[in-house]
């Protein structure tokens, strides 16, 4: 970049002439030409902000005021300026004047070299209306926001959430709209924000288990519905079929309350997720346009600060002696940041109320419904299971499809009961089912088999062997014998 202190080296000085025509010429600031040595000193004292005159007619309220305070003068400065233009006054309607602008006339009298206090009893011997001419400061809030603005935006931050003893033992200078309560009431609305979340979560819970449960009744009913059509009996295809209605209708009534409470859930949800969120963006651009406001305030006191300690001594202060511009650039700053910090003001206030309402007579509303919506969903499926039972029903399985087929009997398996009963197991007869007259004539079925039982305690050992077969094989006249009719 070039530079305009010349102690360059050049060989020739008319190329360090032209080079410094060119830079100057293409930033388009102004004519190499025309540049004084006056007219750089003047830029450099202003800032590079430019004014331009003009004429307003100002109308006197009831307590013959304007609403503007005015600072600067003889002495020590060589020019008067607005220092501040106060609310709902005269001024502040018109809004021709701003902070910063410089007072050149007041009803075509010049106000240089006179002293501010000269010039506020000018404004007021006029009787009706001020005639004033000033010049019109072109400044941009941006060109003031320097790093110390933004050191005292910190500063504040960490200062809100003190106490006075904690501001006083470190040192820090609490400003007066510190403990704003709508700033506090963003944690109130983070509460709110946390107990919306919990009851919009827990209802979404609730609705989607019913949603759940009405479709599995849906399919116990379709199962129901099934059997019936599958079951021969009339009596009990028509239980199975009324069954499954009412598993139909319950799936039904189920339906129908979800699409009735849908809409609480959905303006809940929106409650949640658009409206407190809105909200405390608007509160934290509010907070962020409330600590700018003050940073330029306390960057004001600073530098009146500086004057005081200045004309004590009786020593000049070079900016106040070249117009103070650089503190005129600042309370236009302070005047656009408090604008800006008004109007987000009324937002919240007005975003916080509507936040309120709604809270206090929305949410009691939506439970209302969410509540009548369960209860007569409840009544009503109460009043289907309600109706005279189907069940127990008499289904004879011996005429159904589900019989079987076989030629074995199914013995009952008595054996436990018996023991348990105490009672004795006898052998079982094999001529149980025989009729007299058969067992009367078993003898002519059995020959010998109705001989009496020999003696076995008088026979000698042959004896007793041949009896009971173990000598040898019988002959055939004893199989005679014992057969007869073998032989035949």
């Amino acid at each position: 970049m070039f530079n305009l202190d010349f102690d360059d080296d050049y060989f020739l000085e008319e190329d360090k002439i032209d080079e410094k025509k060119d830079y100057l010429t293409e930033a388009g600031k102004c004519d190499f030409d025309v540049l004084t040595f006056e007219d750089k000193v003047l830029r450099e004292n202003t800032l590079g902000m430019t004014v331009t005159s003009g004429t307003v007619v100002i109308k006197k309220d009831s307590n013959n005021l304007i609403g503007i305070s005015i600072g600067g003068g003889a002495p020590l400065c060589p020019c008067l300026y607005i220092v501040q233009i106060f609310d709902n006054t005269a001024a502040s309607k018109d809004g021709t004047l701003q902070s910063g602008d410089e007072l050149v006339a007041v009803n075509n009298q010049a106000v240089k070299g006179k002293t501010k206090v000269e010039v506020a009893k000018m404004i007021q011997a006029a009787k009706d209306e001020v005639i004033i001419n000033y010049n019109k400061l072109h400044a941009d809030p941006q060109q003031g926001k320097s790093l110390d603005i933004v050191l005292k935006k910190v500063k504040h931050r960490l200062v809100e959430n003190m106490s006075s003893s904690t501001a006083d033992a470190l040192g820090l200078s609490r400003a007066i709209l510190c403990n704003d309560t709508l700033v506090k009431k963003l944690q109130e609305l983070q509460d709110t924000e946390i107990m919306y979340r919990g009851l919009v979560e827990h209802c979404d819970r609730v609705l989607r288990a019913h949603l759940d449960l009405s479709l599995a009744v849906k399919q116990m009913g379709e199962v129901f519905a099934e059997l019936a059509v599958r079951e021969p009996q009339p009596r009990a295809s028509e239980a199975f079929r009324l069954f499954a209605e009412q598993h139909r209708s319950m799936e039904k009534l189920g339906i129908k309350m979800l699409k009735a409470v849908k809409p609480v859930l959905s303006d809940m949800g929106t409650y949640l997720y658009k409206a407190i969120p809105d909200t405390r963006l608007t509160v934290k651009k509010y907070a962020d346009a409330k600590f700018e406001y003050l940073a330029y305030c306390l960057k004001v006191k600073e530098m009146d600060d500086e004057e005081c300690s200045y004309a004590a001594l009786q020593e000049p202060l070079y900016r106040v002696e070249t117009g103070n511009y650089e503190y005129r650039l600042i309370l236009r700053c302070r005047q656009v940041a408090r604008g800006k910090f008004a109007r987000l003001r009324s937002d919240v206030l007005v975003k916080m109320d509507l936040l309120d309402n709604k809270h206090v007579e929305s949410l009691g509303g939506h439970l209302t419904k969410l509540i009548q919506g369960l209860s007569t969903l409840n009544l009503k499926t109460m009043g289907l299971i309600s109706k005279p039972p189907l069940f127990p029903i008499e289904v004879d399985l011996s005429n159904n499809a589900f019989q079987y087929k076989s030629t074995t009997p199914i013995a009952a398996d008595n054996d436990e009961d018996e023991i348990e009963n105490g009672v004795e197991i006898k052998e079982h007869n094999l001529l149980e089912g025989l009729d007299e007259a058969t067992i009367e004539k078993k003898e002519d079925l059995i020959p010998g088999l109705s001989q009496p039982e020999p003696d076995y305690s008088e026979m000698d050992n042959l004896t007793l062997l041949s009896t009971l077969n173990l000598k040898d094989s019988p002959t055939n006249q004893d199989q005679s014998i014992l057969f007869p009719d073998l032989i035949n």
